[in-house]
């Protein structure tokens, strides 16, 4: 999580726990365990990272492929919540499905673990509820493929790796103030301060609120974080940090699931961009906790050990309208008997009320560095790694309100009554969950040095992951044990260039998703083959990746519909053995002087053992480009631009349908004085109107033109 602040070296390439060289156009850079400070530069690319092996490694010395987001891409784009944030990144897919949770996914496969300073935390339900706020972090690192290696859960997708924000030696003050389209305004602080005189002791604290209404009727957010870290040196050698984090997100007039796009015979339904089903009083409300700590050592021999731990705590409180079933075309409520089936057919309500609670503990501890064999000099990590965490949902329903039918269009008013649920919320097993998940890892690499070219990595993991609880009824008991290998190699074909090739894999229980028949879905189990080649221009300022890649992933849960029993409603799942192919373009850095860019292109398939097309509603073609400009001859006028491709994405029925779209972002800000700064912000220039995700057969449009304004004060 948090990580050590040491003396710089003069080095080529930062070692473990050091400071890399001053390059032009960068700031004080620390390196530290988890990886480079951003802040402060107008870098789009960092000179090196840990998440894929922990070594501190360029991107060019990284057998995967990485895409990195600076602060400086942050600030300029005001990527303020991840779900902004990871749609500029290439080979990143993000479906939002309902207004306050979203799927994340690459090459094919979820993406189910985010990292914060290196330390993975599950979803806890498989998908991401609830906004999270970008104002806590330096950056972040994106690594496609298994990380299996390091991560005892998630897919052979991608790793997301946020890294915190860390206290300065000097004084440091930065607040913003932010007024935008819809009546949304944000308020951001952030301070930095040594508590000693040289700054050995040291803290940071940083606050954002915003709130603001919506281009969908009704929808409305309110979100605000709070973050502080405490940082001190015992010694030249010795660093511990603890901090805490709080996020709170309350929404109104939420969506739970989404509208149904088609007519019951699969015509598409045509509604308006601002349409929601949902009444004033749905709403998610999730608040999210952190506690963390670490204490990282140097010795002198070039060896560095860190232990660290993160305390997670998640509570909702959700009282949610979701409705299901699709209108009868050609009726004039969309209420009536189908003449193809001769069933009644319309749209229903489903009214819950809902509580749930997530308790992880993370520890991890670790220890890398050089050994020297037959006159050469190599690199070793081997950490261990332990995760606990509990999931509790309970439920309310006021039965007399299930069912209902609801006349089309006229639910879009929603004007559906708040229902006179239960106080006592219901911890029966068949509308409930309980799980308690362990998992415990122990990993290690070699990263061998044969010549000044090569370089060749051999590791792996063994995990034992054990659960015990139920799901909907549903025993979610399981204790299993997997070796996860991992293999990878660099080598140097010019100065600037090189070719690579890695293999990884990942196992991952899945104990709370279930089939028809109220099973537990078989644990994930995939690999990934990387092949392609990288390099790095103007001493790292510049990096570009071409990957070929293969991702294998079997038993990977699909929504097959929903079952309606004891008038609770799931969703349930088949799992299906898929994998993909395709190619990776990825480019991060200063390609001109004043010129930032970060971009690329994925063109992947996906396919079942069969050959057979699956998992339809994730694009098989993505593009991304981010450019900024500072103008040689105004150097306090800078000007951007970002544009999001994407090609058609079908639902699994296959008759929710969204054609190609692209979207295009501009910007353009101007330092009024060193200290002072103003920014616009333009989103979906175009204004074309898509649909967010077709991950269901439900969905909902994304936002249309909007601008926002920005006023920063920094010190």
């Amino acid at each position: 999580m948090t990580a050590a602040t040491l003396d710089a070296e003069p080095v080529n390439k930062p070692d473990v726990g050091t400071e890399p060289l001053l390059q032009a156009g960068q700031s004080t850079e620390e390196i530290v365990v988890t990886g480079a400070r951003t802040e402060g530069s107008s870098d789009y690319t960092i000179p090196g990272q840990t998440t894929a092996t922990r070594l501190n490694l360029t991107l060019r010395e990284t057998p995967q492929s990485v895409s990195v987001v600076t602060r400086a891409q942050i600030e300029d784009f005001q990527l303020n919540d991840v779900n902004t944030l990871l749609a500029t990144v290439p080979g990143v897919n993000v479906q939002a499905g309902e207004t306050d949770r979203v799927y994340f996914s690459a090459r094919g496969f979820d993406i189910q673990t985010f990292q914060v300073d290196g330390i993975g935390v599950p979803f806890a339900f498989g998908i991401q509820t609830g906004s999270i706020d970008t104002a806590f972090y330096d950056h972040i690192e994106v690594v496609r493929g298994a990380p299996g290696l390091l991560s005892s859960t998630g897919n052979p997708s991608a790793v997301v790796n946020f890294i915190r924000k860390r206290p300065t030696k000097g004084l440091q003050v930065r607040a913003s103030g932010q007024y935008g389209s819809f009546d949304q305004y944000r308020g951001e602080a952030d301070v930095s301060v040594p508590i000693t005189k040289d700054g050995s002791i040291r803290a940071r604290a940083v606050g954002a609120y915003q709130d603001g209404d919506s281009y969908l009727d009704r929808y409305g957010l309110r979100r605000w974080v709070g973050y502080g870290i405490v940082e001190a040196d015992l010694g030249t050698n010795t660093t511990v940090s603890a901090g805490y984090g709080h996020q709170d997100h309350k929404s109104r007039g939420a969506m739970w699931g989404a509208i149904p796009i088609t007519y019951s015979d699969g015509t598409p339904l045509d509604f308006a961009r601002s349409s929601n089903v949902a009444p004033d009083w749905s709403s998610w409300n999730v608040i999210d906790r952190q506690i963390f700590g670490d204490i990282t050592h140097r010795f002198g021999n070039g060896w560095v050990a860190r232990a660290s731990a993160i305390r997670r705590a998640t509570d909702e409180n959700n009282t949610l309208f979701y409705v299901y079933g699709n209108p009868l075309r050609n009726d004039a409520d969309g209420i009536g008997i189908d003449p193809a089936t001769g069933l009644q057919v319309g749209i229903q309500s489903y009214p819950g009320k809902f509580r749930a609670t997530t308790r992880n503990l993370t520890m991890e501890a670790y220890i890398a560095g050089p050994v020297t064999f037959l006159g050469r000099e190599h690199e070793i990590n081997i950490g261990v790694n332990r995760s606990a965490q509990e999931y509790i949902q309970q439920s309310s329903y006021d039965d007399s309100t299930i069912g209902t039918y609801l006349p089309y269009p006229d639910l879009f008013a929603g004007n559906f009554p708040l229902p006179n649920f239960p106080t006592e919320f219901s911890s029966d097993p068949i509308s409930s969950q309980n799980t308690h998940t362990t998992r415990e890892t122990a990993y290690g690499l070699i990263r061998f040095n044969p010549g000044d070219a090569v370089k060749v990595m051999f590791g792996g993991n063994v995990t034992h992951a054990k659960s015990t609880g139920f799901s909907y009824g549903t025993n979610t008991d399981f204790d299993a044990t997997r070796f996860l290998p991992f293999a990878g190699a660099t080598v140097d074909i010019t100065r600037n260039l090189s070719v690579y090739g890695s293999y990884a894999t990942i196992f991952n229980p899945q104990n709370q998703l279930l089939d028809f028949n109220r099973r537990i879905i078989d644990p994930i189990e995939g690999e990934n083959l990387e092949l392609g080649i990288k390099g790095d221009w103007f001493a790292g300022r510049l990096n570009a990746t071409v990957a070929l890649f293969r991702t294998r992933q079997d038993n990977t849960a699909e929504a097959a519909g929903i079952v309606v029993e004891n008038n609770v409603t799931r969703t349930y799942y088949v799992g299906i053995d898929a994998q993909s192919e395709g190619v990776e373009i990825d480019v991060g850095g200063q390609i001109a002087p004043g010129l930032q860019m970060t971009g690329g292109y994925t063109v992947m398939r996906i396919e079942d053992p069969e050959g057979n097309p699956v998992r339809r509603y994730v694009a098989r073609n993505t593009g991304r480009l981010n450019l900024s400009y500072t103008l040689p001859m105004l150097p306090a006028l800078k000007l951007g631009a970002a544009a999001q491709y994407q090609s058609r994405i079908i639902s699994p029925s296959g008759l929710g349908r969204q054609g190609n779209y692209a979207l295009l972002d501009l910007l353009a800000a101007y330092s009024i004085t060193p200290n002072i700064s103003a920014a616009v912000n333009l989103r979906n220039v175009t204004n074309t109107k898509y649909l967010t995700a077709t991950n269901f057969d439900g969905g909902y449009y994304g936002a249309p033109r909007s601008v926002m304004g920005t006023i920063s004060v920094r010190y």
